[in-house]
């Protein structure tokens, strides 16, 4: 190795060091200062984010149950917050290929109620957040990806390091080269978001997910939409599910209309689904033109573009939250309420909760340790009490959209979430595709450049941008298996599953082999939870590289 890149790294030390600059991530810093603060006592609390600022990399539906914000700074509504639009109405429709079902709202289950609720773009209000922890004393390292998990003598997590910048593709330092500085903690929470790289890590490491079921994720892929004033109905919220997908997919899609005739809409399909022709992305181009939801597109312009993996499993897919130096919040854990369509609130709380834990354990002279009041604390919570009522939803869906539409209106609005009994999920994603040849390829029709766009275009409004001479972030185990297997057996499923652009099969003197375009990477984490024999890997980029998504 050069030499110039075995010299030892830069180090410093503080408190709390935590990944990630999302709502768990800064819930949790400026739950350590408030508790600080009470308890007179000065504490070091730092946030690496590898976006190239906070909320760069942010993106879901979204809209926010205050909850965990209430506790976390119940003054809130004083503040000049992003909290702009309050639910005022909200649809629920089941759509076939022409047509369309409204559900009256008094049989939606309570969980699927929004009164109190607003709609956000979750983006900005993570940079809101992000300004809260930094009026309290938290540093913010914007662009710099934590790359590596640093440990102590006795294995306990002793911090992190942040990626080298400026190593070619050859992995030489370039002319820019600037070497990563590791930063050693009390204590690390991991707050990556959902499918986060180091957590994959730790999951493995300390067996986190023993006696637990695989968890099962899907991909969310949204719009951000200007539509004309005479169709827009600030604070609608609106869900469908059916058409287009088949009954033996779970997915649907959210239409909420924000201030200023924005409306943010979006599409969710489980990466369970079987069929290694469907594309999610596709899906959602075909749903846009259902004859509900086209007119309301029409004249109208879209503004941004982006898309990330989420967790579903919930309860049943709930990793060990803490090992020796460390914990999971958040959607590194899976703290999602999948028929609450929300992961906000119980991302916040997660984050809350393992900031009390840790800071007990500081000012009881403890460090590296587990944390083990955290995981506790999180299953008696009120957000540990949902996931627990909604539990048995999601996995009802194995039994296709009827039979699991019926189940959760009998286990969330008769048996209110407490049924004795626990469904078990159907295993992971990766092992659910069938093979081409006993699948139908599905016709997708051909973008209008109005209403439906093609994948490059529309990353080109994620504002996505990687610096070219960088070793790929998107490795394989095996340089075989694309061409030996996925295109032999599935007919080459990453080209459909990426809604980037990234994966392709190009041909070299007759020759198949798959090009990965990786400095069109959203950071969604879809490939590195679909492959079928899970030799696509996602690693860290440089840090500030990936999307950088207004609004979303």
């Amino acid at each position: 190795m050069n030499n110039e890149m075995s010299v030892a790294r830069e180090s410093i030390q503080v408190d709390v060091v935590i990944v990630g600059a999302g709502p768990s991530g800064l819930s949790a810093a400026i739950r350590l200062m408030q508790l600080a603060l009470m308890a007179d006592r000065e504490l070091n609390v730092c946030i690496v984010e590898k976006g190239s600022e906070v909320g760069a990399h942010i993106l879901s539906g979204a809209v926010l149950e205050t909850r965990a914000l209430d506790e976390l700074i119940p003054d809130w509504k004083e503040k000049e917050t992003p909290l702009k639009t309050l639910v005022t109405r909200e649809k629920m429709m089941f759509l076939s290929k022409n047509g369309a079902l409204n559900v009256p709202n008094l049989f939606l289950p309570p969980a699927m109620h929004n009164n109190g609720n607003y709609i956000i773009s979750l983006g900005n209000f993570s940079r809101w957040l992000g300004e809260q922890a930094e009026a309290m004393g938290v540093e913010i390292y914007p662009g710099f990806a934590a790359a590596e998990i640093l440990y102590n003598d006795d294995g306990s997590v002793k911090g992190i390091a942040t990626g080298d910048m400026g190593i070619g593709q050859d992995y030489t330092p370039g002319p820019n080269y600037q070497q990563g500085m590791e930063i050693h903690a009390k204590y690390t929470f991991f707050a990556e978001g959902c499918r986060g790289h180091l957590g994959k890590q730790l999951k493995e490491k300390f067996n986190l997910e023993q006696n637990i079921q695989p968890q099962t994720y899907g991909i969310g892929i949204k719009e951000l939409w200007e539509v004309d004033p005479a169709k827009h109905k600030k604070g609608e919220v609106m869900h469908t599910a059916g058409w287009p997908l088949s009954n033996d997919t779970y997915g649907g899609s959210f239409v909420y209309h924000l201030d200023h005739n924005q409306i943010a809409i979006g599409f969710v399909v489980g990466l369970d689904y079987q069929n290694p022709y469907l594309s999610p992305y596709e899906e959602f181009q075909r749903f846009k033109t259902h004859p509900a939801i086209k007119p309301m597109l029409e004249g109208g312009r879209r503004i941004s573009y982006g898309a990330r993996a989420l967790n579903e499993g919930g309860l049943q897919c709930l990793p060990k939250l803490y090992f020796p130096g460390g914990v999971l919040t958040g959607c590194d854990a899976g703290t999602l309420n999948t028929p609450k369509i929300k992961g906000t609130h119980t991302a916040m709380k997660s984050g809350m909760l393992a900031a009390e834990s840790s800071f007990k354990a500081i000012i009881g002279g403890r460090a590296n340790d587990e944390l083990v009041d955290y995981g506790k604390a999180f299953i008696s919570s009120w957000a540990g009490k949902e996931l627990h009522s909604a539990r048995n939803v999601r996995p009802s869906f194995k039994w296709g959209l009827l039979l699991g539409t019926i189940y959760t209106g009998l286990d969330q609005m008769l048996l209110r979430g407490k049924a004795p009994w626990t469904i078990k999920f159907h295993g992971a994603d990766h092992t659910k595709l069938k093979k081409a040849k006993d699948c139908m390829p599905i016709d997708y029709p051909k973008p209008d450049g109005k209403i439906t766009f093609d994948k490059l275009t529309n990353v080109s409004f994620s504002g996505t941008n990687h610096e070219e001479d960088q070793p790929s972030h998107l490795t394989l185990k095996n340089h075989n298996i694309p061409v030996d297997l996925n295109l032999s057996d599935y007919d080459g499923p990453e080209v459909r599953y990426c809604p980037a652009g990234v994966y392709e099969y190009v041909e070299e003197d007759k020759v198949q082999r798959l090009q990965i375009n990786s400095q069109n990477c959203v950071h969604c984490k879809t490939c590195d939870i679909k492959d079928p024999t899970q030799n696509i890997e996602w690693v860290t980029p440089e840090g500030g590289g990936g999307p950088n998504y207004p609004n979303m």
